[in-house]
């Protein structure tokens, strides 16, 4: 495993948990407006190494509930499922924030039963996916698996999606609608301009704007909340 950091603490970032936050390194999409650009690009060595992490866990028992894996994209790394399971057996309930892109391992770690929650990410519209994802030659087909897992799995997860004002139209958000009909939940999150993004000159979307984009979803999706 990859890893890049730890934040030891978040009351916020898996619901109805205590938690701490795991950050893995390296992804297959180059979003450009990504706030996790050095865990995105950077592939060299992790900086936290994974057997002080569970020695921490082991230290953390009664204290923290659960562990989000994030990053970067968890499941890139190709021993995330036997990672998952030590995690599960140390008696943590465990957080998946994904890009969608890896079904086959995300279907691994639901036939595992070793999430507990997981959040995938709703780049845009399916014609405009490649282009906000960075990824040219992008296949949607494994986006759309991903979302077919997720919501059939049982297990309780969230869509979100970043919004930038130069990406997201009215038009995007009822095609994204379209493509997660009948999802529970759907984040709509404001982008932030911090420094660290992929790419510059991006903006936010005004509040009218994200009360719009809120509204279209709601006609497809039971609950749209916004960041």
């Amino acid at each position: 495993m990859l890893l890049k950091g730890l934040n030891k603490l978040t009351l916020l970032d898996f619901p109805e948990k205590i938690a701490c936050i795991l950050f893995t390194g390296g992804c297959d999409f180059r979003c450009p407006f990504c706030q996790n650009a050095a865990l995105v690009t950077e592939f060299d060595d992790g900086y936290v190494d994974p057997e002080e992490f569970f020695a921490f866990l082991r230290g953390r028992k009664g204290k923290l509930d659960g562990v989000v894996l994030t990053g970067g994209e968890p499941l890139l790394q190709p021993d995330i499922v036997g990672f998952v399971k030590r995690i599960k057996d140390e008696g943590y309930a465990v957080k998946l924030d994904t890009n969608g892109y890896h079904p086959d391992r995300l279907k691994e770690l639901f036939e595992g039963g070793l999430l507990d929650y997981v959040a995938m990410d709703i780049k845009n519209s399916p014609e405009k996916y490649a282009l906000t994802a960075g990824r040219e030659g992008l296949d949607f087909s494994k986006i759309a698996a991903s979302r077919d897992l997720i919501m059939n799995s049982g297990v309780d997860y969230e869509f979100r999606t970043t919004v930038v004002k130069e990406f997201h139209t009215a038009e995007d958000f009822d095609a994204i609608g379209a493509f997660v009909k009948g999802a529970g939940k759907h984040y709509l999150q404001r982008f932030r301009d911090e420094g660290g993004n992929i790419a510059a000159g991006l903006h936010a979307p005004s509040d009218k704007e994200l009360s719009h984009y809120a509204e279209i979803l709601s006609k497809y999706v039971e609950n749209v909340l916004i960041r």
